[in-house]
């Protein structure tokens, strides 16, 4: 599709209008219900998190494989 700053005014409010259109779709739900689920959830996902609990070196694709000497 074309760049912002390549469309006209006309093109920039349609696509908003667009947009505002999908979104006023959406299903609303309280903050205070929404986030207690989400809390929820992140908690009992903990346990499978490896930025919480690390990752084996074994299974680490990341681990570097060698040092770096400098002399």
């Amino acid at each position: 599709g074309k760049m912002a700053q390549d469309m006209t005014e006309k093109e920039l409010l349609k696509m908003e209008l667009d947009q505002l259109k999908k979104e006023v779709k959406n299903e609303r739900q309280m903050v205070s219900k929404t986030a207690k689920e989400l809390k929820e959830y992140v908690e009992s996902m903990a346990g499978e998190d490896p930025l919480l609990k690390g990752v084996p070196e074994d299974k680490n694709p990341f681990k570097e494989k060698g040092g770096c000497i400098i002399s």
